[in-house]
């Protein structure tokens, strides 16, 4: 077909154009030296395209030098040095740490700009804010949740949780954590979160920040949350294991 046919020209393939806009954020400084890029799952929700795009686009930008890619990269929260499983949840994982719960709030919220953060279909969530003490009654943590006000969870406020776990509830909800992200830093307490930790303002603490999805990539919850350093640790691992 010559150029003359009046034959439309073919658009650009997917992963040309996110290869191309990634690309050109690494280039412009947007992406700096040594910053991790947003994950698969968040890419391929940002570009509207599958993470197998995705992932071939990484693996073009990897063969490019624009990245570096590393296998098997995971971590890990623990407390007292035990590893404190994501999957059972924190409550349980506890359980033999003789930590006290205490709820602060249980309410349904509106958040817009929440729901367009993490993709979530509706902008109703169950706020749930958690502090958890020593047996002396010494705070070690305090843990603010998001996850949709759907079936159960809508309930939370008014019949609390189903076994005094929230991930049963989300079970109950028929959300079930499959995979996430977790950011990690050390951060001074404000007035307001030092006085619920019982410390003073400035204080430093682990400044945790947890985005969970479901097998689909569906949003199931953030969580934020403030550790003590003298109990909590954050584990890192990487690479292949045999």
């Amino acid at each position: 077909m010559t150029a003359g046919s009046g034959a439309a020209a073919r658009p650009p393939k997917k992963s040309t154009i996110v290869a191309e806009s990634l690309r050109t954020a690494i280039l412009s400084g947007r992406y700096r030296d040594g910053q991790l890029l947003p994950g698969e799952q968040d890419l391929a929700q940002r570009y509207d395209v599958s993470r197998g795009t995705i992932r071939k686009v990484l693996a073009q930008l990897a063969e490019e030098s624009l990245i570096n890619t590393r296998t098997g990269v995971g971590s890990f929260v623990s407390f007292g040095g035990k590893a404190l499983d994501q999957a059972l949840g924190w409550g349980r994982a506890l359980a033999g740490a003789e930590l006290a719960t205490t709820v602060l709030r249980a309410e349904i919220v509106a958040d817009p700009d929440l729901a367009v953060g993490v993709g979530a279909a509706s902008s109703r969530f169950l706020a749930l804010d958690r502090v958890r003490a020593l047996p002396d009654g010494t705070p070690v943590s305090l843990e603010r949740s998001r996850v949709p006000a759907t079936g159960v969870l809508a309930d939370v406020p008014r019949d609390g949780l189903v076994d005094d776990s929230l991930t049963e509830t989300l079970r109950r909800a028929g959300l079930t954590p499959a995979s996430g992200e977790q950011w990690v830093s050390v951060a001074a307490l404000d007035l307001d979160d030092a006085a619920l930790l019982q410390r003073a303002a400035g204080t430093l603490f682990l400044h945790s920040t947890r985005l969970v999805r479901d097998a689909r990539g569906e949003f199931v919850e953030k969580v934020v949350s403030w550790l003590d350093p003298d109990h909590f640790r954050v584990h890192i691992s990487f690479g292949d294991r045999a």
